[in-house]
């Protein structure tokens, strides 16, 4: 069985990245209860600093789902809305294994 993988890409106003940035943090922190979340990565690039880039692996896509309707995320992405641009879902990935990742669903 393969993990749900996501790379995706928020476009942020000019000036907002670290505010980005930190409220994405929070969801990370968030999901270190939800074991069903294995990796939340929040990524920058020198090169462009108008965008923050999410990775993420799930034990599954409904989990991921579901993990978009606790109270906590909610008032994290309302926090986000006004200064988010745009919003890129890259890829979506089977995760097939490798460091990090549990050995015992894929």
């Amino acid at each position: 069985m393969s993990k749900f993988s996501l790379f995706g890409k928020f476009t942020i106003q000019e000036g907002e990245r670290d505010t980005m940035v930190d409220i994405l943090l929070e969801a990370a922190e968030s999901m270190k209860n939800l074991d069903e979340c294995e990796i939340y990565l929040v990524n920058i690039s020198e090169s462009e600093p108008n965008s923050v880039y999410v990775y993420e692996v799930w034990s599954d896509e409904e989990a991921h789902q579901a993990s978009l309707t606790l109270e906590a995320t909610q008032t994290l992405i309302k926090r986000a809305k006004p200064i988010i641009v745009g919003i890129e879902r890259i890829n979506t990935l089977k995760t097939k294994g490798g460091k990090g990742i549990s050995a015992n669903s894929y």
